[in-house]
């Protein structure tokens, strides 16, 4: 039987200390993005942090978004699946449909400084039981007999985030 439809949550830290390819990227770009986007809110050029320039200019919050354009074409090459997340088979297969971006920490000068999490929302599945720390689960939400099914094991930076019961739903499991 179901446990319910669930949605998850990935967050994945970038800093300097990122080894993959694709996170260096994603590092350098928003760095840079973010160095190019806060001198706008710190036009006297004193202050060097993310934080300090929040603290000074709270419309700095702006930078959040702004710097998030220059990830925006790697997220998209992602061709909506989660990174990092694979099955029992060391495939990737989870889907996303949203990210939200976020600085967690940056300075202007000290690229090393330079922090940030990307946030990535997965589509609706079908959680269908636990298995040890592994959650099988589907990317069919509606019963349409035979499911494909995954095995997700539960991981450091995976959180469900929403589940909604299908015992009032048209989804029935034998």
């Amino acid at each position: 039987m179901s446990k319910g439809i669930i949605q998850f949550c990935y967050r994945k830290i970038i800093d300097a200390n990122s080894t993959k390819l694709w996170d260096k990227y994603v590092f350098d770009d928003t760095h840079q993005e973010f160095f190019m986007q806060a001198q706008y809110y710190n036009q006297a050029g004193v202050l060097k942090t993310y934080r300090e320039i929040i603290e000074q200019n709270p419309q700095a919050e702006k930078l959040q978004f702004l710097v998030s354009t220059a990830a925006v074409g790697y997220i998209q090459q992602l061709n909506g699946i989660l990174p990092e997340i694979v099955n029992a088979f060391g495939k990737l297969c989870l889907p996303f449909e949203n990210f939200k971006f976020e600085i967690i920490q940056s300075h202007i000068t000290d690229k090393q400084q330079h922090k940030i999490a990307i946030y990535f929302y997965s589509k609706p599945l079908l959680w269908i039981d636990t298995i040890d720390n592994q959650l099988l689960i589907s990317r069919a939400t509606e019963d349409l007999g035979e499911l494909e099914t995954d095995l997700i094991p539960l991981q450091p930076m995976l959180n469900i985030i929403s589940l909604k019961s299908t015992s009032s739903s048209k989804l029935q499991l034998s």
